[in-house]
C-alpha cells in the first residue's frame, strides 16, 4: 500500500468521523427537542458565547465566572434534568437490538388509527370539539407536563370520553404518545400564522401551531361544523372524510416513510 492510499484511507475515516459526530448531534436533537431541556442548551450556548468574548475582551473576572458555570453546571444538569437523561437512554435501548418486530408495530398503529378515526367520525357527526396530537419523532414532553397525566391504552371510547363537553378533561388537547395516550388537557403553543382562516378557532390554530414546531400530526374535530382536519408541517388539511383520515393516518403511521403523495393530493383535494 503506498503513501497515497494512506493518505486517502486517513480523509475517509475523518469524513466518517465527522458524519457519525453529526449523526449523533442530529438524534440528540430529536431526543430533547420539544422539552425542556432544549431551553438549558439554549442558556448553555450563550454562556459559551459570553465565556469566549470575556476572553477576547479580557474581561477575567466574568471569564473566571463562566469556568465555574461550566464547571459546576454540568452536575447541576445531570441531577435537574435527570427525567430527560433516563429517557434518552431508554429511547437508546429501544434501538434496533430491542426494539419490537414490525408485526406488533403495524398492530400497534392500526389499533391506534382505528381508535382515532372511530372517535372523530363519532365526535364529528355530534358536533364534538376536539384535539389530538400523535407524537413521531420530535418529543412532546413539554407539551404533556401541561396536562393531566393518562399513560391509558388507547381507544375510541377513552377519546371520546375525554372531550364530552363539560368534562374535567374536555379542555386542551389529547397527545399520544407510542400509541398510548399520555395525558388529556394539555396546552399547545397558538400559531400567528397570517395565513389561517378568521373562521378557525383556537383548536385549529393550536394545532398548525404544534405541527410548526414538531412534526407530530394533530386531528381536529370542529365544535361548530363538525368537520375533521388534519395539521401537519405547519399546513392545515381540512373538511377530509372518515375514510381519507384513516388512509392517511395508515400511510403516516405504519409504515416507516412518510405519506405518499397521493394521500397528500387527496387531503388538499379536500381541503
Amino acid at each position: 500500500m503506498t503513501l497515497g492510499d494512506f493518505s486517502v484511507l486517513h480523509y475517509l475515516v475523518d469524513v466518517i468521523d465527522i458524519l457519525l459526530v453529526w449523526f449523533v448531534i442530529y438524534k440528540l436533537m430529536m431526543v430533547i427537542r420539544g422539552t425542556k431541556a432544549i431551553q438549558l442548551l439554549k442558556g448553555i450556548i450563550v454562556i459559551i458565547i459570553v465565556r469566549v468574548l470575556s476572553q477576547y475582551i479580557g474581561l477575567n473576572t466574568l471569564q473566571w465566572l463562566m469556568d465555574q458555570v461550566l464547571i459546576w453546571g454540568f452536575l447541576a444538569v445531570i441531577i435537574i434534568f435527570q427525567p430527560e437523561f433516563r429517557r434518552a437512554l431508554e429511547q437508546l435501548g429501544r434501538g434496533s437490538l430491542f426494539s419490537r418486530t414490525s408485526n406488533q408495530e403495524d398492530d400497534s398503529s392500526k389499533n391506534m388509527v382505528d381508535s382515532i378515526v372511530k372517535a372523530a367520525e363519532y365526535m364529528a357527526k355530534r358536533r364534538i370539539g376536539a384535539l389530538i396530537s400523535v407524537e413521531r419523532e420530535t418529543g412532546l414532553e413539554e407539551y404533556v407536563e401541561t396536562g393531566i397525566p393518562l399513560n391509558s391504552q388507547i381507544s375510541s371510547e377513552l377519546l371520546i370520553n375525554i372531550f364530552i363537553p363539560n368534562t374535567p378533561l374536555h379542555d386542551g388537547a389529547v397527545i399520544i404518545q407510542k400509541g398510548q395516550v399520555s395525558a388529556a388537557a394539555c396546552y399547545l403553543p397558538l400559531s400567528e400564522s397570517p395565513f389561517i382562516s378568521k373562521e378557525f378557532g383556537t383548536r385549529h390554530r393550536a394545532a398548525v401551531g404544534i405541527s410548526e414546531v414538531t412534526d407530530s400530526i394533530t386531528i381536529v374535530v370542529s365544535e361548530e361544523t363538525g368537520g375533521i382536519s388534519i395539521a401537519k408541517n405547519g399546513e392545515l388539511h381540512k373538511n377530509l372524510t372518515p375514510e381519507i383520515l384513516k388512509e392517511f393516518l395508515m400511510a403516516e403511521f405504519k409504515s416507516k416513510t412518510p405519506a405518499s403523495s397521493r394521500w397528500h393530493w387527496r387531503v388538499k383535494k379536500n381541503g
